[in-house]
């Protein structure tokens, strides 16, 4: 199998991206997003990047992944958490190493920025594949739970 190539996502991935977190919000929390918010949110990221950045993973020229990082100030720390977000890994493409590479290219950049105090994420309690595989990465699960007031979703 070919190796999965990492990059920073750039204009014209806008529209697959958004495609790729309305399929991923679907999959994963039977929740039907927008098409145009998440375009113009996925556009806000791209042209701002005090918001995040998303990473893509290909193969083979196809892209096969992908996620957003945001970032959380810590005063306790004087450094910045990255938030890893919007992770999405084609069917076909899963079990195969891409979300490997992803979260391997972000551990390999926050440890090289002084700046960055640690890598977070956040996954449904329900999801139990996917706690397994932050876990095998590495991660543990912090002894925070996240409240919220969604005054898009609900």
């Amino acid at each position: 199998m070919e190796p999965v190539s990492i990059r920073l996502a750039h204009a014209g991935d806008v529209e697959a991206l958004a495609q790729n977190h309305r399929a991923m919000a679907l999959e994963t929390e039977g929740k039907t997003l927008d098409p145009e918010t998440t375009i113009r949110g996925t556009r806000a990221v791209i042209e701002d990047a005090a918001k995040g950045f998303y990473l893509v993973a290909e193969r083979e020229g196809v892209t096969v992944g992908q996620l957003l990082v945001t970032f959380e100030w810590s005063d306790w720390r004087d450094g910045m958490f990255w938030w890893i977000q919007s992770v999405y890994v084609a069917e076909g493409a899963r079990r195969t190493g891409v979300y490997r590479a992803l979260h391997d290219h972000v551990l390999g950049k926050a440890r090289t920025d002084k700046g960055v105090c640690g890598v977070r994420l956040y996954v449904d309690k329900e999801n139990h594949h996917a706690q397994a595989t932050y876990a095998a990465m590495g991660m543990h699960a912090a002894h925070y739970d996240v409240f919220e007031i969604d005054f898009v979703l609900g």
